[in-house]
């Protein structure tokens, strides 16, 4: 199948909700007139202010729903553990799992030999599972047998200020592949909607030093342009 990931929902004007929050802390005008009032124009102005103060709390009022489908639970492992966030996940306690396909990482599907003993590999679990199931153990017994490569789908709530900070771990180079594949794509689409919530998304080095330090690969994204072009 592949890795595809959707935006199927999203906070509507979430910029303007952002923003409209954020003056209510410092206005005693009614919370209506503070949202009409907002100049469209300085809105992109007034929410770099708000991160670069720090000020970022009332991004968690924008939310963000994704469809994450043909990804490994190698990486849904590794995205769970953003606990700001909302997951619902296809079990594999309910779901079959005969035949299901697998994500071959690019380091094993590049090298003959590798491949060859990846496909054994994943052709006896497989055999293994529907050998089980045949004997009629429950799948939620059968399945650990399965590897973690095995494909499955999941929705991703966040709001925006969790998704910078994910964006921040996960969108760094040294961070895994395939985690780095998602929170490309998610980024991709969450600045299409609102591109002033994610003017300077990725990893600390697009804000200026790497957090990183010692463990740094000495080669620093310019901005987010540069981040989402990164294949």
């Amino acid at each position: 199948m592949g890795l595809t990931v959707k935006l199927i929902a999203h906070t509507t004007r979430a910029e303007r909700v952002v923003a409209a929050a954020a003056k209510l802390c410092y206005s005693a005008s009614p919370v209506r007139e503070l949202f009409d009032g907002l100049d469209d124009d300085g809105i992109g102005g007034f929410l770099a202010k708000l991160r670069d103060s720090g000020h970022v709390s009332p991004f968690e009022h924008a939310g963000f729903t994704f469809a994450v489908e043909g990804v490994s639970r190698v990486a849904t492992h590794q995205l769970v553990r953003h606990r700001i966030a909302s997951f619902s996940q296809r079990s594999q306690r309910y779901v079959a799992m005969k035949g299901a396909a697998c994500v071959v990482p690019p380091e094993i599907s590049q090298n003959d030999e590798a491949a060859r003993v990846f496909a054994e590999s994943l052709a006896a679990s497989r055999a293994a599972y529907e050998k089980l199931s045949a004997l009629g153990i429950p799948r939620e017994d059968a399945r650990f047998i399965l590897p973690h490569g095995v494909e499955t789908s999941v929705i991703v709530t966040m709001n925006a200020r969790e998704l910078l900070h994910f964006f921040g771990l996960r969108l760094c180079r040294g961070a895994q592949w395939e985690i780095r594949n998602v929170a490309r794509a998610m980024l991709s689409l969450a600045a299409a909607e609102a591109p002033g919530l994610f003017a300077d998304a990725g990893p600390s080095c697009v804000r200026g030093a790497c957090a990183e330090r010692r463990k740094s690969c000495g080669k620093p994204y310019k901005n987010t342009k540069e981040v989402l072009e990164d294949k």
